[in-house]
């Protein structure tokens, strides 16, 4: 099996430093399956290629006297010795990258440190990668981390295109990247797209992805996939790592503090998505002048602490079906440490959305933030009725995906949605007719907006409603009770 590794930075030669392996060399390592070979192709100041050649021995593949051998999933008896490690690019590859590039892999560097440290271009190459999910899922794993993307899929046999396509892809990624960065994406992903390891899969494995997936997978888009297929399909080791992948996205998210203004440089980076949602929700609460407030379906807690930072939200709820995600929250605000008159501002409640709940009853204001879109379209009607209906607060502020824009976002393949738990996604014609009869049958006005950058065809990638109860209706409540 076979990796190319190419580079154009100037001198392009430096990849040997960065990788530690001399051009004009050469090396051989040993490995449990067979035997790593690097070489250089071509090797000058314009550009410069390192080949990583792995030889399997089908016996050390399929032998050794007390070892556990993975399955393959070839059923016959022979399976263990015949089958396709030796050509395609698999979890055996994944392993020889790890010893033979290990201080690389660290993002080490003796004698180039500042280049170790610097994003370059580099281009990688797997000829023959075996891909359980094809072209499609190689482009929906590697785009999003800043790859450029080819995957070709290659023939069962040239002569007879009928055929169609065999399980392999050849597969090109081009980027602007730090070679440390790609070589831990190349460590995951490999054998993710095999989706077949040939090791027995122990505990210390959850360790070892989180420590390649670093700054990357606690936001990656297909995080469940990647986690479930590198655990070898073990749900408690995969349930484990999403556990602690939750709380690494909410360790990295940056408290928000209304109190503190920061200049920002004037070429400062945009907030992203998630920020400026979170902004458009607080000031669409401020404008309603609420002062107790309902997080409804509030996960982790990334509203809540914004709430909590904003002296004017006097009483603050945080409602989910999940008590590991309530859990979270409440580490995420620091409850156990706060000061026992802010702890006191702030409620966390187990509570599902598609039934009444006396207790979330007279608050000013409720905010259903990327929550709509979870819930079974069956069940719409009883989440309007426990939350509109019943619980009644004078202002809803509720937010989800505008569809149309999805094909604004590299990799996500059509009639896909962007996150795996999404029952549906609404277009701007859909949402507005969601939000016009709810806002009748309950006796609410509504304005909709957008949030993010706005597109002139598609509108804006989040969509934005504030529906207010009229001045009468609340009046005629007050005199009821």
């Amino acid at each position: 099996m076979l990796l190319t590794l190419t580079t154009t930075h100037r001198p392009a030669t430096d990849l040997g430093h960065l990788l530690v392996k001399h051009p004009d060399r050469v090396q051989s390592f040993d490995l449990p399956a067979g035997t790593a070979h690097v070489l250089y192709p071509e090797a000058d100041e314009a550009r410069c290629t390192a080949a990583l050649l792995v030889e399997v021995d089908p016996l050390k593949l399929g032998g050794g006297r007390g070892r556990r051998q993975a399955t393959t999933p070839d059923s016959f008896t022979l399976g263990q010795y015949v089958n396709d490690r030796p050509y395609a690019a698999s979890s055996l590859l994944s392993s020889a990258l790890a010893k033979v590039f290990r201080s690389a892999l660290r993002g080490e560097s003796r004698d180039r440190p500042e280049l170790a440290a610097a994003a370059i271009p580099l281009e990688v190459r797997v000829p023959v990668l075996r891909c359980r999910g094809g072209a499609e899922l190689a482009v929906r794993v590697f785009a999003p981390l800043g790859w450029t993307v080819t995957a070709t899929p290659i023939p069962l046999d040239e002569a007879y295109p009928e055929w169609g396509d065999s399980r392999y892809v050849d597969l090109t990624l081009t980027g602007t990247l730090r070679l440390a960065d790609a070589l831990n994406h190349l460590y995951v992903l490999l054998p993710v797209l095999d989706d077949a390891k040939h090791y027995w899969v122990a505990p210390d494995e959850v360790d070892k992805l989180l420590r390649a997936g670093a700054g990357w997978l606690a936001d990656h888009p297909e995080r469940a996939l990647i986690t479930r297929r590198y655990l070898a399909h073990r749900r408690a080791l995969a349930g484990e790592a999403m556990a602690r992948l939750a709380e690494l996205r909410l360790a990295d998210e940056p408290p928000a503090d209304d109190s503190v203004e920061t200049e920002q440089p004037a070429e400062a980076p945009r907030a992203s998505l998630a920020v400026r949602r979170r902004e458009a929700v607080l000031a669409a609460l401020r404008g309603s002048g609420a002062s107790r407030v309902l997080d409804l379906g509030c996960g982790g807690g990334a509203l809540l602490t914004a709430l909590v930072a904003d002296r004017r939200f006097t009483e603050v709820v945080g409602t989910d079906v999940s008590t590991q995600a309530l859990a979270l929250a409440a580490r995420r605000l620091r409850l156990d440490r706060l000061p026992e008159r802010q702890r006191d501002r702030i409620r966390l409640w187990q509570s599902a959305l598609t039934y009444r709940d006396d207790r979330l009853r007279g608050y000013d204001a409720a905010v259903l933030m990327e929550v709509v879109e979870h819930v079974d379209p069956p069940r719409l009607p009883a989440l309007e009725d426990a939350v509109f209906g019943h619980a009644r607060p004078g202002t809803v502020v509720v937010t989800t995906p505008n569809v149309e824009y999805n094909v604004r976002y590299e990799g996500l393949g059509a009639g896909r949605f962007r996150h795996a738990d999404h029952r549906f996604e609404w277009t701007r014609a859909e949402f507005a007719a969601w939000v016009d009869r709810v806002a009748a049958a309950h006796g609410y006005t509504a304005t909709i907006g957008g949030v993010g950058d706005e597109d002139p065809e598609l509108g804006c990638p989040t969509q934005l409603a504030v529906l207010s109860r009229t001045d009468t209706d609340i009046r005629k409540e007050e005199t009821t009770r």
